[in-house]
């Protein structure tokens, strides 16, 4: 396994983060915790949750089922970057979502309690609050460090100009801000490279790309059809309609670099500077090894050219779309 920093930060963590959205609900708890103690084994050291998964049914289901593996003992807690997320809504009153002060306070302890832990690594904001000020969220963020609470803070689906106006407000508190982004991100869904991507790196922000097989879609889904196996999820099967042509391309391509599809979208975001670790989110063991050992295959720049022309991407914003 391959480490870099998080960012701009001194912390180093796996080049693949361990996304646990389908645990509890998509995976039981058991199979969960196999692959939560496989992912350690293969050297990841960075989980990512947050304290909505599990919804609709049960929000916080998922840190409730990474609390109990990390209760386990063996060091567990110890070797693990533990990242999870606030901002959704927890129910249905007042100040139980956003990033006011109150919820903040609230969703933290919240989450420590579900994760049994007495600290988060990295306290992820799901969503950009264009209600509450940046001076109330710093301030927030700024006691529970000093509370020991969490350590870094990182944002999640900001766009260029909110990652801009977080990382201005907290320069001028002395703070450091923050250190990572997930943004929806793989060869399908380029859009963050107009203007996320560019302030992502100038920042220092690491950027965690979250669906980087975009539900599926780049991971074979044309072969597993042709072999009578259907797993598209909904928001992916209009997409697949309307770029068959061009994912049947992609897999060709795959064949003929002997890879599978999925290991060479992997391996795209991977050889991308601005990435720190793609986010897999894998249902099952055999999902999981799939994604490390995508961690083995290097795209020579003619691949990462014929991988633009399938799938045209974006300049930075404006010359883009403007002189």
């Amino acid at each position: 396994m391959e480490y870099t920093h998080l960012g701009r930060s001194g912390l180093r963590v796996s080049r693949l983060c361990l996304g646990t959205m389908n645990f509890g609900v998509h995976t039981e708890e058991a199979e969960a915790h196999r692959i939560l103690d496989a992912a350690l084994e293969a050297g990841i050291n960075f989980v990512d949750t947050a304290d909505l998964y599990g919804w609709p049914e049960q929000p916080g289901l998922t840190e409730t089922v990474i609390g109990n593996w990390l209760a386990r003992g063996g060091g567990r807690r110890e070797r693990v970057v533990l990242a999870t997320k606030v901002y959704s809504d927890m129910g249905d009153r007042p100040n139980e979502g956003g990033l006011s002060a109150l919820h903040i306070r609230r969703a933290v302890d919240a989450s420590l309690r579900r994760l049994r832990t007495d600290h988060i690594d990295l306290y992820q904001m799901h969503h950009v609050d264009r209600e509450t000020p940046w001076e109330e969220i710093w301030q927030a963020m700024e006691v529970l460090v000093a509370q020991g609470k969490i350590t870094y803070v990182g944002s999640s689906n900001f766009a260029g100009w909110h990652l801009a106006q977080a990382q201005e407000s907290a320069r001028a508190r002395h703070f450091l801000g923050l250190v990572s982004e997930q943004s929806h991100y793989n060869l399908l869904e380029r859009t963050v490279e107009l203007e996320v991507v560019p302030a992502a790196r100038r920042y220092g922000i690491g950027l965690l790309p979250w669906s980087p097989l975009h539900s599926g879609l780049l991971g074979g889904v044309l072969h597993e059809e042709r072999r009578g196996i259907r797993r598209t999820v909904a928001r992916a099967a209009a997409a697949l309609r309307t770029r068959r042509a061009q994912i049947q391309e992609y897999e060709d391509f795959a064949a003929d670099l002997g890879q599978e599809p999925g290991h060479v979208a992997l391996a795209w975001l991977l050889a991308n500077p601005a990435v720190t670790a793609p986010v897999v989110g894998p249902r099952t063991l055999e999902q999981l090894h799939s994604a490390v050992a995508a961690l083995d295959v290097t795209l020579e720049p003619k691949a990462l050219t014929r991988l633009d022309e399938i799938f045209p991407g974006h300049r930075p914003a404006p010359e883009d779309y403007a002189w």
